[in-house]
């Protein structure tokens, strides 16, 4: 059943899965403002300080394929409403948000046709931008009000209001008895916690050591381990390598890695840079990513609208080539002098190139699977962004690491880096995406 057999409905709908992923949202982006604090409190070396932030991202990232299984298994509601209760113990933030991500778009998928879905993921993804907006200059205000462990007060009232919605609006989907792929889901949790566990230790001293390369080739076998299982288990993988076949899917992989990595990073970086560098209090930093969330939820409802006219190739080429023109202008930021001119234009632009690239990215993914595959494919094209995220901030500690000057300057090369990827991404959107047809032509199961 479909919300639009319940027209009524379909608001609710929207509002429980906004609710439910602006947790993740919000997450991802209320921490970093509270990073400095945390340091200063904790005692903290630049490792600690990446995994507070990884200690979230690596079970999002590796958990997500087997939220998204799980919720086509037990039903999309009942796995929204788990992962979002979850979501309010500061433990499992990680694991609630690998469950309630891909079943909100999951139940999306599953409640809008054509180019209804179209406007739905756009408005999510706004809903999204919103909430990563309000994220940061709350966060910063609670640190200095109240100190940086009322941030995760945060989550209580918003993971409430999306139970109660879910429960009473959100009719329930699944699609059958595919069995959960254990296996796999421990064998992507290891792999990526070993090289996230060595990348880390690799940025916060510059030189490889036995531990490093140790963790790092472990990585990788267990990697290929992973894939082994996977290709055996065939359709009841939780990673089917039937979607690789797929030229499209390949090309929306490697662009979700790429631009998310490049973003993730940055994200984690600017706010420390200005708060340490620059003498920013935590609302001042919060207050300084404002206007990237805003533009991105003001311009990506305008995209999905546009995506299902014109289809998603040119506007996930032209729109991550903007995102990197926008890092080239943060080589330019300079903590101690003007936002104005020296943070705030080359964050519009980001912003104006990201707005390109949300909703699109999203709504591609979800037309690219016939119905029974949503929770799958959304809660893998998320693990993928989650993980260039996760692998970002194991590489930022050569930039936290850093103090003065120094801190400045291997920010300006991170910034060159991240613009370097985000082109890149878009170059492959162009290369590969030219098969996808517009929203309201797809298939929809």
């Amino acid at each position: 059943m479909t919300a639009d057999a319940f027209p009524d409905k379909a608001g609710w709908i929207l509002a429980a899965t906004m609710l439910a992923s602006s947790l993740a949202f919000i997450d991802g982006s209320v921490t970093n403002v509270a990073l400095p604090s945390i340091q200063r409190d904790l005692h903290g070396d630049a490792a600690s300080l990446q995994w507070i932030v990884n200690a979230y991202l690596l079970p999002l990232s590796a958990l997500l394929l087997a939220g998204g299984a799980a919720g086509d298994h037990f039903g999309r509601r009942r796995m929204l409403i788990v992962g979002t209760a979850l979501f309010a113990a500061r433990a499992a933030q990680g694991v609630g948000a690998a469950l309630l991500m891909p079943n909100s778009l999951g139940i999306l998928g599953a409640s809008f046709k054509g180019e209804a879905r179209g406007r739905a993921v756009g408005t999510w993804a706004s809903a999204g931008a919103i909430a990563s907006a309000v994220g940061p200059p709350l966060g910063g205000w609670l640190v200095g009000a109240a100190g940086w462990r009322a941030i995760f007060l945060i989550n209580v009232p918003v993971a409430l209001a999306a139970i109660v919605i879910a429960w009473r609006y959100v009719e329930e989907s699944a699609e059958g008895e595919q069995p959960l792929d254990v296996p796999g889901a421990v064998l992507a949790t290891l792999a990526l916690g070993t090289l996230t566990w060595a990348l880390t230790l690799w940025s916060g001293t510059h030189a490889g050591s036995p531990k490093i390369w140790a963790g790092l080739v472990g990585g990788v076998v267990l990697l290929a381990l992973f894939v082994w299982i996977e290709r055996g288990r065939r359709s009841d993988a939780m990673m089917p390598l039937a979607m690789f076949a797929s030229r499209p899917f390949v090309g929306l992989t490697l662009l979700t890695f790429l631009l998310y990595g490049a973003l993730g990073g940055l994200l984690v970086l600017l706010p420390y840079l200005l708060i340490v560098g620059g003498g920013y209090s935590p609302l001042q930093a919060g207050l300084a990513l404002l206007p990237f969330s805003l533009v991105i939820g003001a311009a990506s409802r305008l995209m999905g609208r546009t995506t299902e006219r014109i289809g998603p190739r040119w506007p996930l080429t032209i729109g991550p080539i903007v995102t990197g023109l926008g890092f080239l202008l943060l080589v330019r930021v300079d903590p101690g002098g003007s936002y104005w001119t020296t943070v705030m234009p080359g964050m519009i632009v980001v912003a104006l190139g990201m707005a390109g690239a949300v909703a699109p990215l999203t709504t591609a993914v979800l037309s690219s699977v016939d119905q029974s595959h949503t929770g799958t494919a959304s809660g893998f094209n998320s693990a993928i962004a989650r993980t260039g995220g996760l692998i970002a901030t194991a590489l930022a500690g050569a930039v936290i690491a850093q103090t003065g000057t120094a801190l400045v300057e291997t920010f300006r090369y991170a910034a060159i880096l991240a613009a370097l990827f985000a082109i890149a991404s878009g170059c492959v959107a162009f290369v590969t995406l030219g098969s996808l047809t517009p929203v309201g032509d797809a298939p929809t199961g």
